[in-house]
């Protein structure tokens, strides 16, 4: 694939051409940051409503941080077991393609064209949407992952990026070209505590710079309920507890399963629906 780089509204670069950015979808799923926790959250999510039957194995996915991850397990169908075994590194760990090698562990030099991460620049600090139908998912995943302080950037085409979501926990805006988006975010809500708040209060901001861009779409916002929020626990470092992630995924499928019966009930065409942004716990 011929490399092109070029920018978007939002101070994005664009590095190849990711089909989250292509054309419009019918279906587009963005999925959110938050250490191992958002990995188990994302991926039973996205294993629930594609039990449900919607199609999010099949839909353009842009995964910032975990939800990279996520993005990744969904597109190549990896189970969520394989997705546990991993080994997560203890942070902080400052060696040079640590999560490089876990992510290879588990994806290795496959890549994916409905893939799409969000990273930062660490030179220029933009937010690159980084295409995984040309860089290996791996890669991309570490990249995504560098979260400054607790693990080291990771170099592609000759660019060192950090953790996407120094700039967005989503990059939400960043999901233009679909009729019907589902945002899955595990770090945004109110039963989150206060990071929770933090970040859903940035994310509500998106949200609304995303529907005023996209009056005829739709827009679907899951986030972690009461239940789900206790199993993170109060300290951030707790996010990055392996234990912590296999606890949530169950809950977070079922989770999942709800919202496909939600999505499958409410038969709106894509764009017709009474409430363009709907969050639920």
């Amino acid at each position: 694939m011929e490399f092109h780089e070029h920018s978007r509204p939002g101070n994005v670069d664009v590095d190849g051409h990711p089909a989250v950015l292509g054309r419009r979808h019918p279906l587009s799923v963005v999925y959110g940051g938050g250490g191992v926790f958002g990995i188990g959250y994302c991926v039973g999510v996205a294993h629930g409503l594609a039990e449900g039957g919607i199609p999010v194995a099949t839909a353009p996915s842009l995964g910032t941080s975990a939800g990279s991850w996520a993005a990744s397990a969904v597109a190549l169908g990896t189970s969520y077991d394989d997705v546990a075994d991993i080994e997560a590194p203890s942070v902080p760990n400052g060696r040079s393609g640590l999560l490089a090698e876990v992510a290879r562990s588990l994806f290795g030099e496959a890549t994916h064209p409905l893939v799409a991460v969000s990273a930062v620049c660490l030179r220029t600090r933009r937010r690159h949407i980084l295409d995984g139908g040309r860089y290996p998912l791996a890669d991309l995943v570490a990249a995504s992952s560098a979260v400054p302080g607790l693990l080291p950037p990771h170099r592609i085409d000759g660019r060192l990026y950090v953790d996407g979501g120094m700039w967005s926990t989503t990059s939400v805006d960043a999901a233009a070209e679909a009729d019907e988006v589902i945002v899955v975010a595990p770090l945004a809500g109110p039963h989150m505590g206060p990071l929770g708040r933090g970040a859903g209060f940035l994310l509500e901001r998106e949200l609304r710079a995303w529907r005023r861009r996209h009056p005829d779409h739709r827009i679907t916002l899951i986030r972690p309920n009461r239940t789900i929020a206790a199993r993170a626990g109060r300290n951030p470092m707790s996010l990055f507890e392996a234990g912590r992630a296999r606890a949530v995924y169950p809950l977070a499928h079922e989770q999942g399963l709800r919202w496909a019966r939600r999505l499958r009930a409410d038969g709106d065409p894509p764009g017709r629906a009474d409430d363009p942004v709907r969050a639920l716990g």
